[in-house]
């Protein structure tokens, strides 16, 4: 198994920034890619960005050019970074991880922090 414990969230005006952190434990070997994904209410949860092990990332295109994705591989941390935040980026935000072996795959979630953006 594996763990993932996230810091960071809370309120903040428009325009503001917030920095939100996930530490992965357990057998964080084989994990492939590490990211984040949100869900505002009653909406479907959505994938925010994500880093793969070679350092490729992908982002949700409502992000592109104002949330940064960073992994340190050596202390098994994601990090993301909230810049020029708008209302509509208010939801939980979950830290995911992703274990690929041969034959298997298995993610894992965080228990989700709460962004809220007011205008």
């Amino acid at each position: 198994q594996v763990q993932l414990v996230e810091s960071g969230g809370g309120t903040v005006q428009a325009g503001g920034s917030l920095r939100l952190s996930c530490a992965a434990s357990g057998f964080i070997s084989s994990i492939n890619s590490m990211g984040w994904y949100r869900q505002a209410p009653g909406k479907q949860r959505e994938l925010v960005a994500i880093q793969s092990n070679d350092g490729s990332t992908n982002y949700h295109d409502s992000v592109k050019g104002r949330f940064t994705i960073s992994r340190d591989n050596a202390k098994n941390t994601v990090s993301l970074q909230m810049n020029s935040l708008k209302p509509e980026d208010t939801a939980v935000y979950f830290c995911n991880a992703v274990r690929i072996g041969s034959g298997w795959y298995n993610d894992y979630w965080g228990q989700g922090t709460q962004v809220t953006v007011s205008s």
